[in-house]
């Protein structure tokens, strides 16, 4: 059973993360007897070599770098029981990966849909450029956006600074993205800037996403890039990361609250230069003092009642029993522990993100130890055979019904719809069954779905398309798809749009020539609502 944090532990928490600043921590350790003894046990503390062509992190056995095989199944374990789904998974103690796995059909080629884990990244981005000298987090944020200001500048709004957005005291009373998102005319900035500033900036925690918008708009302003063309040469490409995406909207500007899009070992790249105090293969890459200010409590978020109340850095979250975190909607996780020199990234759909945190804070923490341990072969083993074979099924019933060869290869002519799908097609063949979608002004969209199984293939979904949810994935996608018929008039359709955090569903119903397709998508299945697209409906052609 997994346990909440309780209010009890807020003071010796609290005690833990003072304690846990890199500087003072390395320091410490090495000072003392026993930071001597620490460090004598891990060779590797203070310096990491990466592949040099790659840059991938290195691999160790956990019992090398204090951590039990044993513990780490019995983690498994406990994430299993949780029932929150977790897409991916990756441990670092000492700079060294000593446990990864990706649930099938997710894989670590693909890379994660981040929600506010992006955040940090725009954080970074600005660390960055402070570094080069282009701003200040004290430079008013009017300073930028001379032609976005409002005819009146309120005394709130002339007191906004870089640094108010970076730690979410801009004193609005409500989130602004909802609103800027949906701008008409003018600019998004133009948009912000004409919102209430309600409480003096700097007073009041209050989450924006809109702020993280504004800092990601104040890169594009100094820089003349947008935020992930400026990170390319001075933070993917150092840390080998490529394959990156994050959308943009109509003037350029990355969202910079959401949509940055990466593998899961980059997470926990980016996670381990923030553990290295910016330090990357012997160089320098982000300044230590920004990062020292980023990962610490800048405001008050809250009365220490969840993993959420116990202080907000520079787009960073702090942990309950010390350190913080990159965090994003559902579970996208980069948790950085200085004082137990370890990196935890996790990505899910996970509906009890305390539960997630919970499951490192109770399961995992803890198991890390002070010196290396005994090596234990038939233990890791284990583990390794566990994180290979983690995976999600499809549903399976029947791989087959008599009614597969009389619709397979028709057209379904469907009745006037909000999706523009004209027609669909079943095609069955072999242990496969090709869903074709045609739409209006686009080709023709198959999906190929294994029967009682998994396929990828070249299944991709792109940026928009009718029949999949625009639900919090709009943008395109890896598509992994199966087929099985629940009964002999009805084939669910079962597909993991697995770049993105979601899935979708599809019932499809046929009888006398006529089929009714209902669509369920995983956020409206979790909350137990019906699906906010309509069903379809058509008829075979003769």
């Amino acid at each position: 059973m997994v346990t909440l944090y309780l209010k009890s532990n807020v003071e010796s928490s609290n005690q833990i993360f003072q304690m846990s600043n890199r500087r003072v921590f390395i320091k410490q350790a090495g000072a003392g007897a026993l930071g001597l003894g620490f460090l004598n046990s891990f060779p590797s503390f203070s310096q990491h070599n990466y592949d040099k062509v790659t840059n991938a992190l290195p691999r160790s056995t956990p019992e090398a770098q204090g951590v039990s095989s044993a513990a780490l199944r019995k983690f498994l374990e406990a994430v299993a029981d949780s029932k929150q789904e977790f897409h991916s998974l990756m441990i670092v103690r000492h700079g060294h990966v000593i446990a990864e796995g990706w649930w099938s059909p997710y894989s670590p080629k693909l890379k994660q849909q981040l929600y506010s884990l992006s955040k940090s990244f725009t954080s970074t981005a600005i660390g960055l450029a402070v570094g080069e000298g282009r701003l200040s987090v004290e430079d008013p944020v009017t300073k930028f956006f001379p032609d976005d200001l409002p005819s009146e500048i309120s005394p709130n709004l002339a007191a906004l600074k870089v640094k108010h957005l970076l730690s979410m005291s801009v004193g609005m009373a409500k989130d602004s993205i909802r609103t800027i998102e949906v701008t008409n005319e003018g600019t998004w900035a133009k948009t912000f800037f004409s919102l209430p500033i309600d409480f003096e900036p700097g007073t009041k925690f209050f989450y924006n996403s809109g702020a993280s918008y504004m800092l990601s708009a104040i890169v594009k302003k100094v820089t003349g890039q947008s935020a992930h063309d400026y990170l390319k040469p001075r933070l993917f490409e150092p840390l080998g990361i490529t394959g990156s995406s994050w959308t943009a909207n109509a003037e350029g500007i990355n969202i910079g609250a959401s949509h940055l899009r990466l593998k899961t070992e980059d997470l926990a790249k980016f996670g381990q230069l923030y553990l290295q105090n910016g330090q990357w293969n012997g160089k320098q890459i982000l300044n230590e003092e920004w990062i020292e200010a980023a990962s610490s409590k800048q405001i008050s978020s809250g009365n220490n009642d969840s993993s959420w109340g116990y202080g907000y850095g520079y787009q960073f979250w702090l942990n309950p029993p010390g350190g913080y975190r990159a965090d994003g909607a559902f579970g996208q996780y980069s948790m950085i522990f200085p004082e137990k020199d370890a990196v935890v990234v996790i990505t899910s759909e996970s509906y009890g993100k305390q539960v997630t945190m919970q499951l490192v804070w109770d399961n995992l923490l803890p198991e890390m130890k002070d010196a290396a341990l005994p090596a234990n072969t038939p233990e890791h083993e284990k583990l390794q055979q566990e994180l290979k074979t983690l995976a999600y099924y499809p549903p399976k019933f029947n791989a087959t019904s008599p009614l597969a060869a009389t619709i397979s290869g028709k057209e379904f002519v469907l009745d006037e719809n909000d999706h523009k799908v004209k027609s669909v097609s079943f095609h069955f063949k072999s242990d496969k069954c090709i869903f074709n979608i045609k739409q209006d002004g686009k080709k023709d969209l198959p999906i190929t779905c294994g029967i009682n199984g998994w396929y990828t293939g070249d299944n991709k979904k792109p940026d928009e398309s009718s029949l999949f949810s625009k639900l919090r994935i709009d943008f395109d996608s890896v598509v992994a798809a199966s087929a099985t018929w629940k009964d002999s008039n009805t084939l669910l359709l079962n597909w993991r749009t697995i770049e993105t955090t979601h899935h979708d569903s599809l019932t499809c119903s046929f009888e006398n020539n006529n089929v009714t397709i209902v669509f369920l998508h995983s956020m409206a299945a979790a909350e137990n609502k019906p699906d906010d697209r309509a069903p379809l409906t058509g008829r075979m052609l003769a």
